[in-house]
């Protein structure tokens, strides 16, 4: 009695070669003709019983709760680093940064404070402007690129009465403020 491979070709292989139970099934497929009889036991037990885990482990343990995969103290965290990057890495003539840090809200944040603290008895609450020019309009006279209003905040205009604010505030201060003032102006943003 031969089995399997001990067989020269498929058409060798008879039905009384087969154990009990076996049907062998009419095509060949590179010289290869299939078996039809159940799956083994123990091939059905672990199937089951990884695809019973998966579900469990998805319920119970998986935590995203079917919010889109967020994970708030993840995203805190992610944020945290992404501002400590940032502020390690103030280049003010680059205005793609200051566009990113337009985007991070501890930078925006902090950018309010120091303006609110500083800037708006000239320029208002709202940034709607008063002895200072709006910075909420479309009228940019000094430069609407975020490096130009860097420099416009940095150097000041000491004719017009703006005090230069760079030795006040320092570099990553007016990089806030810049943040916070291109928060408020989506249209700059690209």
């Amino acid at each position: 009695m031969k089995h399997g491979l001990e067989h020269d070709t498929p058409e060798d292989v008879t039905e009384e070669d087969l154990p009990e139970g076996v049907i062998l099934r009419d095509h060949v497929v590179d010289g290869i003709r299939e078996y039809d009889q159940r799956l083994p036991m123990w091939w059905l037990i672990i199937l089951f019983g990884v695809i019973g885990f998966s579900i469990i482990y998805w319920i119970v343990l998986d935590d995203r709760r079917f919010e889109g995969g967020t994970h708030p103290a993840l995203e805190a965290k992610l944020e945290k680093v992404a501002t400590a990057r940032l502020a390690n890495s103030i280049d003010v003539t680059n205005d793609g940064l200051f566009f990113e840090m337009a985007t991070n809200s501890s930078f925006v944040q902090a950018g309010q404070a120091t303006f609110e603290a500083n800037c708006i008895a000239c320029h208002g609450k709202n940034l709607e402007g008063g002895i200072g020019f709006n910075l909420v309009d479309d009228e940019w006279v000094h430069g609407a690129k975020p490096s130009e209003i860097y420099v416009s905040v940095a150097n000041g205009f000491p004719e017009k009465g703006m005090q230069p604010w760079e030795t006040l505030l320092g570099q990553k201060r007016i990089a806030e403020v810049v943040a916070y003032v291109l928060s408020k102006n989506p249209e700059l943003l690209p």
